[in-house]
């Protein structure tokens, strides 16, 4: 059952509906990775397209390079590494790009049935992981940007509005701006529940001075690993 349906050998020696019919599944079994992806992680459309293709791409590479698997797999390596050079990715994304370079790789050797299972035992998993390890409350972490003159201690200024309206903060970053006149903060924030933003935004606008605040979703990509 898990024998492979390709000819040992080159190319030439393989058939052309074996190898349409690897392709196929490997386009498939990416929409499953590009679908279980989507259900657990926050991403974009272009990434989602990436993992859907990835393990097509890997096997043709696989099948094209017959014969000298160590070479093929170096090959279909360089694709993971495309995602990564002009931004981090975090490790969802990684195991991702993994899970579809494997299955490409089973199927560019011919082993669908294997390749099937190993996708449905890994989806599984990582539902299950999911649901249980990850709150379905979980927090989401937002960017906060507060601007205030230079003359002010920002250190604990904002303390007692942070208690009240936010569960965890972390000032990850401090500038001047302004030629040097006001003092750029940004923080991580997680928010209670059922506060209102408003009223959160209000009293920082008070206590600043009703110069900026600014309070956005973290982009997808700033967690690093």
């Amino acid at each position: 059952m898990l024998n492979s349906i390709l000819n040992e050998g080159t190319i030439a020696s393989v058939s052309s509906i074996d190898v349409l019919i690897c392709i196929a599944v490997a386009l498939v079994l990416g929409g499953v990775i590009s679908f279980i992806h989507k259900l657990t992680t926050k991403t974009t459309q272009n990434f989602l397209l990436t993992l859907a293709i990835l393990p097509a791409l890997v096997q043709v590479v696989i099948i094209l390079i017959n014969g000298n698997l160590g070479t093929s797999v170096a090959v279909a390596g360089a694709f993971s590494l495309i995602r990564f050079r002009s931004m981090p990715g975090n490790s969802k994304e990684i195991i991702s790009v993994f899970w579809a370079m494997a299955v490409g790789l089973a199927l560019g050797m011919g082993y669908i049935v294997y390749a099937v299972v190993f996708t449905v035992i890994v989806a599984i998993i990582i539902l299950i992981v999911n649901k249980i390890i990850v709150s379905k409350d979980e927090k989401v972490r937002r960017k906060l940007k507060i601007v205030i003159p230079e003359n002010m201690d920002y250190d604990d200024v904002f303390k007692d509005i942070f208690e009240k309206y936010t569960d965890k903060v972390e000032l990850s970053r401090v500038k001047t701006t302004n030629m040097g006149s006001m003092y750029e903060l940004l923080y991580y924030v997680e928010m209670k529940k059922s506060i209102s933003q408003k009223s959160f935004l209000d009293e920082i606008r008070c206590r600043n001075g009703n110069l900026l605040v600014m309070l956005e979703r973290e982009e997808i990509g700033e967690i690093e690993l």
